[in-house]
């Protein structure tokens, strides 16, 4: 379905990212994923290739504009296109706001927030060049329900909505169209790591009765950037099974 299409996927190297990046490579896609070091660039690539799947990798610091414009540039050479870039890199937070730092929070922002804009705006001179492109953005179940603690993690994945829903009507003209995926719980590395009794209550909250696959988010980034979703943008798309939680 994406042959001959260039797909960049950040936060590319574990987990969601990284079942993401499988997925379009798997439907022929040129995939190169961005990772925060050079040794989980390397690792990721390493374990694609066992299985057959061919990825490139790049490790910039996603907030140095200068660094992310100089490696799009370099891809954009080498390829002349540029077809759908997957903001995936992003951090979590768990502390309440009593102990939480005035640094921390701004370093959630600039992970969550800010390396995608730098992303976005690297791309989108190609993309509008192009007059075609799609932008995909991970954003959160808890985005729009909040969470008990670690304020500044919801706070950006709101950001990120709002992002979303702006630039789908700003690149429009452009037929680039812009969505943004909420996954709730998924079964990635952070979550086997918790104890039964608190993974059991978290399941009884959603109503198809388990917790989501990183499959299971892949699929809807692989939908949103194919042709039958073609008349969709400036979307929150949330991959919770009805979790409300």
């Amino acid at each position: 379905m994406f042959e001959g299409k260039v797909v960049i996927v950040t936060g590319g190297t574990r987990g969601i990212g990284l079942e993401i990046a499988r997925k379009f490579a798997k439907e022929k896609a040129q995939v190169i994923i961005f990772g925060s070091k050079e040794e989980s660039v390397t690792k990721a690539i390493e374990l694609l290739k066992k299985e057959d799947i061919v990825v490139e990798g790049y490790y910039p610091n996603l907030n140095n504009e200068a660094e992310v414009t100089d490696v799009i540039n370099k891809i954009y050479a080498t390829y002349k296109h540029i077809d759908v870039l997957v903001n995936n890199a992003g951090i979590s937070a768990s502390k309440k706001i009593t102990e939480t730092t005035y640094e921390e929070f701004t370093h959630i922002m600039d992970v969550n927030v800010n390396a995608m804009f730098n992303m976005i705006k690297a791309v989108t001179p190609y993309m509008q060049k192009q007059k075609d492109g799609v932008i995909l953005n991970t954003s959160s179940m808890v985005s729009i329900y909040g969470q008990p603690s670690g304020v500044g993690y919801p706070t950006s994945k709101s950001a990120v909505n709002g992002l979303t829903k702006s630039l789908a009507r700003e690149l429009a003209p452009f037929n680039i169209r812009v969505n943004a995926v909420a996954p709730g719980i998924i079964n990635t590395d952070m979550v086997k790591n918790l104890p039964k009794d608190v993974i059991e209550p978290l399941i009884k909250t959603i109503p198809l009765g388990r917790i989501g696959e990183p499959a299971d988010v892949a699929n809807a980034f692989i939908f949103l950037a194919s042709p039958m979703a073609s008349y969709i943008t400036g979307v929150v798309l949330s991959v919770d099974g009805a979790a409300r939680s």
